[in-house]
């Protein structure tokens, strides 16, 4: 399916990411008919988006586990939060460190409306004071429950509550990392991780993963998707038993040169979008998870049809 308007202009990266495929290599040891189950897990899963788009009515697939449960998209572009995210933001995007600043806000945070209610940070301290305020006072659930961090991941910054943290430490951080952005070139996750973490001063790998791949939505030229990709505890069980002898990362570059046969991809401007090692890392994320349903194991996310209006 082509990329949705909407969509073809929130993103600046997807020229980018139409690249040639790379046939599939006899010499790379992987369990084909692991792959083949992955393979039909995703197509289902991008077939179950294309019916939303297309206006069709639920049930989305036959499919017991995808109809019930809540899985992420096969593109992270296509998530509901990364949506409002990237539109809540557009209009700084003039101001990458303004930007920037507000983006950690919204990933941190992990919840867009909460970020709207009380208003977007700068570098302006009083201003930034409203906001903490009407964060402080905001009700709850303020914050998004998937990827909340713990209160001790920052309690050496002197700024000890996630409220502090947001409005007034991240502000005196923004432009230095902005900086280092800057000089990027086409600089892979996994090297950006290594230079931005020290100078956020907390480990917080996971977020900042979340918040460079933003970064290679709408500033493609900084951050490559298709290299070397940090990969989650989640993702791992899927990876080890695709192949039990290649290490992870290179095994996730690999999966990135492949095609997956009928799988539904998004095109731009009628030329496929391949799925990146940023792609391929939340695909074994969500595989897993979906192996677990089927056996009976997991903590149930169900789905709820998102109310019209």
């Amino acid at each position: 399916m082509e990329i949705p308007d909407r969509l073809k202009g929130l993103y600046k990266h997807w020229s980018k990411h139409t690249l040639a495929q790379v046939k599939y290599d006899e010499k790379v040891l992987i369990d084909l008919e692991v792959l083949e189950s992955i393979r039909q897990f995703a197509i289902e899963r991008m077939l179950v988006w294309e019916r939303k788009e297309s206006g069709k009515s639920a049930p989305f697939t036959k499919d017991p586990i995808l109809h019930k449960q809540r899985f992420c998209n096969i593109y992270r572009e296509l998530d509901r939060q990364t949506i409002e995210t990237h539109l809540l933001l557009e209009s700084l995007l003039s101001t990458p460190s303004v930007w920037l600043l507000n983006l950690m806000y919204c990933r941190l945070a992990c919840n867009p409306i909460t970020v709207k209610n009380t208003g977007l940070l700068n570098f302006n301290e009083n201003e930034n004071l409203k906001v903490y305020q009407r964060l402080i006072e905001h009700p709850r659930p303020k914050y998004g429950t998937a990827y909340v961090f713990p209160i001790n991941a920052i309690a050496k910054t002197g700024f000890p509550t996630r409220e502090e943290f947001f409005c007034l430490y991240l502000p005196k951080l923004a432009r230095k990392l902005w900086a280092e952005i800057e000089q990027f070139n086409e600089t892979s996750v996994n090297t950006a991780l290594e230079r931005i973490l020290p100078l956020l001063g907390v480990n917080l790998k996971f977020h900042m993963t979340e918040v460079l791949i933003d970064v290679a939505y709408q500033f493609p030229e900084k951050i490559n998707l298709h290299k070397d990709f940090h990969i989650g505890p989640g993702a791992i069980p899927t990876l080890k038993l695709l192949s039990h002898s290649a290490d992870p990362d290179a095994l996730l570059n690999y999966l990135a040169t492949i095609e997956l046969e009928d799988f539904p991809y998004l095109t731009y401007n009628g030329v496929g979008v391949a799925l990146s090692a940023e792609n391929w890392e939340g695909i074994a994320c969500e595989y897993r998870k979906y192996c677990n349903y089927k056996a009976g194991r997991g903590r149930s996310r169900l789905y709820i049809q998102p109310q019209q209006g």
